[in-house]
């Protein structure tokens, strides 16, 4: 059995690792690619591995022969000369080969598994679980006291009945506890609708207490439940909606105002996944706790608490901007906290859906002085895009209604290079033409990236602003070297003389070309490149 280079001993462990997050178990899809590939490993039709330097190449005999080539560092990066879009049996089958020299493949398929058995029977027990707490318990009556013990003896039992659950069987188990708590409500539609608010944010404040309870991280609850979180938001904000359509009865007082002191949990618990829990507490104050004196009461209630962290600070301007207190929010949004930023959006949109433009103005010029900062923030490249496009979504009606282009293009400045589509679109639809080439330089895009287009009209109309991109793609040509990036280099060469000549600048065109041969002398396979195309004499 070859051995394999003791360089490639812990990337192997690292890709192990990260296609087993990347493969889920309960995917049926992904369950036939395992198979696929292990079929193809135990029939012996992976050959000629070899190791390259980082490199590692292999083939596989399929119905035609795939080449594939490992990238164990970023191991999504992998390619396969076989059709496939992502991940492929080939590659599976070349990475068991390669495992198979270190540990077994065997072992590490039946840990992949495991979470998915583990799961279904975790359902079972949970299942059985409310079944005998159904045997002791009916449909509740309206006291929020007695409902609370409920949803926590039902929590308790099926959640933690069996010891203490992992964290991939949590989403299994909470959703066998909703339908348990579901079979607890009472009849009355609007009793039941109150004892579901209540209910889900119990449940909010008890997973948080679950996770704390176990030590789960925030990359554990981020891969296996972090999505229960937003569900019961969005199971929050469809209640609120469903009870707001009706006159509340004065019954629910004491409910409201229990529900309202134990929301206060949300923003002063240590927990990691800070948006997801400010996100709930600003739905309930400003959607269902609307009375002024509770705002003040609970400002107060907030300022008592010693240890000042990120929810409490965002809980407590949001108090203040409910009682439209906008010096004190403006003065605190306005320091130099990165991390505040994302926040912001929730007021601007709040104010927009409420056309009150004169006051989301200044929100909106604070948060875009923001917005370069918090894009500096190492972060995923598409979870940027994926901000970016929020953000436009969020301030676009503000400067259609107001006119406010300017605010518009300074906000697509501060986010570039997230926002360049969008940016660039802006200036050439708007005939800024000089500025449009000022982004392409910026970008640093080839100008063969550039939509024909673009380049025809301006070609036509400004033909002098195409200069600049054109020198710049000749010395990015000549600065990567090689053959190919010299014919390239040659082949703008004669577009920029083209572009001289139309401007009846021929002897800049005649000094541009003699600096550039100097500069560039040493270089012969260039030189050679120019002869060829005509560019000098032979």
């Amino acid at each position: 059995m070859t051995a394999i280079p003791e360089r490639f001993h812990e990337p192997l462990q690292f890709a192990a690792n990260e296609l087993m997050e990347l493969l889920r178990a309960e995917n049926p899809e992904h369950e036939r690619l395992i198979q696929k590939g292990l079929m193809l490993f135990r029939q012996g039709l992976v050959y000629q591995l070899r190791f390259d330097g980082d490199e590692i190449t292999a083939t596989v005999q399929d119905v035609t022969p795939a080449k594939v080539q490992l990238n164990l560092n970023f191991i999504q990066l992998s390619t396969c000369s076989c059709p496939a879009d992502e991940f492929c049996r080939h590659q599976l089958a070349v990475f068991f080969q390669l495992l198979s020299h270190a540990r077994s493949v065997s072992t590490l398929v039946e840990e992949w598994r495991k979470p998915l058995r583990e799961k279904k029977v975790a359902k079972q027990l949970g299942i059985q679980k409310a079944k005998d707490l159904l045997q002791t318990a009916g449909r509740l009556k309206p006291n929020y006291d007695r409902w609370i013990a409920a949803f926590d003896e039902s929590f308790h039992t099926i959640l933690e009945g069996n010891g203490e659950p992992k964290p991939y069987v949590i989403t299994e188990l909470y959703k066998v506890y909703t339908r348990r708590m579901k079979a607890n409500a009472p009849y009355e539609q609007e009793w039941k609708l109150l004892y579901f608010l209540v209910g889900h944010v119990f449940s909010f404040k008890k997973l948080m207490g679950l996770s704390v309870k176990y030590g789960h991280s925030a990359e554990m609850i981020h891969r296996y439940y972090k999505q229960l979180f937003y569900e019961i938001a969005d199971d929050v904000v469809d209640v609120i909606h469903s009870l707001s359509v009706h006159s509340l009865p004065f019954a629910f007082d004491d409910f409201i105002e229990k529900l309202k002191e134990d929301s206060s949990g949300l923003i002063t618990a240590e927990f990691p996944l800070e948006f997801e829990r400010i996100h709930l507490y600003r739905i309930l104050w400003t959607k269902f706790f609307k009375k002024k004196d509770w705002c003040q009461e609970e400002l107060k209630k907030l300022r008592a608490v010693e240890e000042n962290s990120h929810p409490l600070l965002i809980g407590m301007i949001h108090l203040h901007f409910l009682q439209k207190e906008d010096d004190i929010i403006l003065e605190q949004l306005a320091l130099p906290d990165k991390w505040m930023t994302p926040f912001i959006t929730y007021w601007i949109e709040l104010l927009t859906a409420q056309k009150d433009w004169k006051r989301v103005a200044p929100f909106i010029e604070v948060y875009i002085k923001k917005l370069k900062d918090y894009l500096s923030i190492p972060k995923d490249y598409y979870e940027k895009m994926s901000y970016t496009r929020h953000t436009i979504k969020t301030i676009q009606p503000y400067c259609i209604e107001a006119n406010r282009q300017d605010l518009y293009e300074k906000a697509l400045m501060e986010m570039l290079p997230y926002s360049y589509n969008e940016y660039e679109y802006l200036l050439f639809d708007n005939e800024a033409f000089d500025r449009w080439t000022d982004l392409q330089a910026y970008m640093g895009l080839d100008i063969d990236r550039l939509q024909s287009d673009r380049l025809k009209a301006l070609e036509k109309q400004h033909p002098h602003l195409l200069l600049p991109l054109y020198h710049q793609s000749v010395q990015d040509h000549i600065a990567q070297k090689g053959r190919d990036n010299y014919r390239q280099a040659v082949r703008k060469m004669k577009k920029l003389r083209t572009l001289y000549k139309k401007l009846k600048r021929q002897d800049d065109w005649a000094y541009y070309l003699e600096a550039l041969l100097e500069k560039t002398k040493r270089l012969r396979a260039f030189q050679e490149e120019c002869k060829r195309g005509k560019l000098i004499d032979a």
